[in-house]
């Protein structure tokens, strides 16, 4: 159990950091927050990196992994109309904290800060290897790209993601990719259509095929999606020209083994077949690229392709958290995102084993009037305890410290 004193520490740092609005690319006043508080309740070393990415450090006195929890501090937009109530109130009530990013994320950065903090505190430090929080900006717009900058400084062995879980260990997630479709054509008065190629109207005949295609399918992670999310064209508006361009955006949720060449080897060869059918289609495919400002003033830029990950339930590391996990929490269960996390860099990319365990539940993100109820942070920080214990307890192998 947790003493109720802590429960009452855990709730108010999670109404205070909801009352700083964190859009990504601006956190900076959160970021200076966290890093004053952990600082105040004990962390040995708290920094910030170039890219605004904040790290809260606890040495134990003995030889072990690096065990790095982390959560993203930006959130989405809000529209206010929507809301009831301030989004930024943090209003405490009915067994609830209300705002925007309780669930997603700042209940699990709170939870994972007071944790570690506590774990610390109760043993003296006498553990083995270090524990890191990192506080990481951008989530929300690049998924993991922030967060090779924390990789690349402190090589953890284990990493934990905060997002919501509704308290059950997560060893997977499907991944992400935005796929940029483009076709070309040329310009003319639309009153003399024949003397131009209209864009648009080849997009439509690639889009009907594009339809029919089908995407892979995983026991476990499921089915992975083609959805089309925009499409434009250009010149726009059109005021009597024919366009000459047209662009569509498809979100493709991975799966695990999926590369950026056999996501577009469907779409390339029936582009290929596509052209030889029409010599007058002109048509390209690739992923799109992002580029975001940080509030440290550093451009962040990259494609978006954001890999799967999944680790088999036998994986020692994942045996070990989940039983221990369900001696103090028995509703735990095992399961996997359905949607994007920074582990797609932490174990997509840098194959560093990861586990997924976070209050609240994944319906909660992005909503108007969103919350956290106060039960589910409070057992957060009882499962992160438990999770540290028993990841640096264990070798980077998942095997325990003899």
């Amino acid at each position: 159990m947790l003493a109720q004193e802590r429960v009452e520490e855990v709730v108010q740092l999670c109404s205070s950091l909801v009352k700083i609005p964190s859009f990504s690319g601006e956190e900076q006043k959160i970021a200076i927050y966290i890093k004053q508080y952990a600082e105040e309740i004990g962390f040995d070393e708290v920094k910030i990196d170039e890219l605004g990415n904040v790290a809260a450090i606890i040495n134990g006195v003995e030889d072990g992994p690096t065990v790095l929890l982390d959560g993203h501090i930006d959130t989405v937009p809000v529209q206010e109309s929507n809301w009831s109530k301030n989004p930024f109130s943090g209003d405490v009530r009915d067994g609830k904290i209300y705002g925007r990013g309780t669930s997603d994320m700042k209940g699990a950065v709170s939870a994972m800060l007071l944790a570690a903090s506590y774990y610390a505190k109760d043993r003296k430090k006498k553990f083995p290897g270090k524990l890191i929080v990192s506080c990481s900006v951008h989530e929300e717009c690049f998924e993991g790209v922030a967060t090779r900058n924390v990789s690349a400084q402190y090589k953890p062995d284990f990493v934990v993601i905060g997002e919501a879980t509704n308290l059950q260990l997560n060893n997977g997630q499907r991944g992400r990719a935005e796929i940029l479709l483009e076709t070309f054509g040329k310009p003319a008065h639309s009153s003399n259509p024949e003397a131009g190629i209209n864009a648009v109207n080849k997009m439509v005949k690639l889009l009907s095929k594009i339809q029919n295609l089908e995407t892979n399918n995983h026991p476990v992670l499921g089915r992975g999606i083609l959805e089309l999310t925009d499409i434009i064209s250009s010149p726009y508006p059109g005021a009597s020209v024919i366009p000459s361009r047209a662009s569509v955006t498809f979100d493709r949720r991975l799966l695990v083994n999926e590369t950026r060449e056999s996501v577009l080897q469907p779409i390339q060869e029936l582009i290929k077949e596509s052209m030889k059918e029409d010599p007058e289609l002109k048509a390209e495919v690739s992923f799109s690229r992002g580029s975001e400002s940080c509030y440290t003033e550093t451009i962040i830029e990259a494609e978006r392709f954001f890999p799967a990950w999944l680790y088999d339930e036998s994986e020692p590391f994942i045996e070990k958290t989940f039983q221990n996990l369900k001696t103090i929490l028995p509703e735990t269960t095992m399961s996997h995102y359905s949607f994007c996390t920074n582990g797609s860099h932490f174990a997509g990319e840098a194959n560093i084993p990861t586990i997924g365990f976070g209050p609240s539940m994944e319906r909660l993100a992005h909503i108007d009037n969103e919350y956290i109820e106060i039960d589910q942070l409070k057992k957060s920080v009882i499962g992160y305890i438990s999770i540290i214990e028993t990841l640096t307890n264990l070798n980077d192998k998942g095997n325990a410290h003899v």
